[in-house]
């Protein structure tokens, strides 16, 4: 049963995880699972699979001291709920913001929140490019978290925007995550962020090293940023 090889995986990590949170688990892969059938959530849906790859892998992003004190984190690019359902469902206390641009996800994430009664979870369709520029989401989050959407110079331009000073942007990378560093510093250093720090990463069972990375916001990003919907992308920060 999923919750059996989550609980047993996740203590592997060094993580514990209550039986009210098993229970979340349980249904959110469900649901997942379910839903997958009628719109393209993920290719990963083994039960050990899902709960190495999709729920421990998110939940490497938490750092005692990082996330000490966090009140507000909105999740880039969320997909089917990475690593934002996680994070909720770890951390209650936290208020969380999902957003993404596809709006039948946005669909099943309120579908998500609503069988797991779960509060403090706002799930919004749009674009990370217009909803930074917004003044209740610019500078407005302790931390903005993100996973498998861009490359790291990219997904910096997204993300920044909306830390706040002295916040944390976090980001979930795999085994190209040095390369991705050494491309992404002048990026970071553009948008407000200070040093580039990775936590090297082994998932429970997986060979390969993957790492979260860590960029506290020290300035303001320049109000230009993020420019327009698709030029991030189509003319990275370098």
């Amino acid at each position: 049963m999923f919750r059996e090889i989550l609980s047993e995986n996740i203590s592997e990590f060094g993580l514990a995880l209550s039986e009210k949170q098993l229970d979340d688990f349980q249904i959110f892969y469900e649901l997942v699972t379910s839903w997958n059938e009628k719109i393209n959530l993920t290719a990963i849906t083994g039960e050990k699979d899902f709960a190495v790859k999709h729920v421990v892998d998110s939940l490497t992003l938490w750092d005692e001291k990082k996330f000490a004190g966090a009140k507000k984190i909105i999740d880039v690019g969320t997909g089917a709920g990475f690593p934002g359902i996680p994070l909720k469902i770890f951390l209650p206390e936290v208020e969380i913001f999902l957003l993404d641009s596809l709006s039948k996800r946005v669909e099943f994430l309120k579908k998500v929140v609503a069988a797991l009664n779960l509060k403090g979870v706002t799930c919004i369709h749009g674009r990370a490019e217009d909803f930074a520029r917004q003044k209740n989401f610019r500078e407005a989050f302790d931390i903005a978290a993100t996973r498998a959407v861009a490359r790291l110079n990219v997904i910096a331009e997204y993300c920044l925007p909306f830390v706040r000073i002295g916040g944390t942007f976090a980001a979930l990378k795999g085994k190209n995550f040095r390369e991705e560093i050494a491309e992404a510093q002048n990026a970071v250093k553009i948008l407000g962020g200070g040093e580039i720090n990775a936590v090297e990463k082994i998932l429970p069972g997986l060979p390969d090293i993957r790492a979260v990375i860590y960029v506290e916001k020290k300035i303001p990003a320049p109000k230009k940023f993020p420019r327009k919907a698709g030029t991030p992308v189509k003319n990275p920060l370098t």
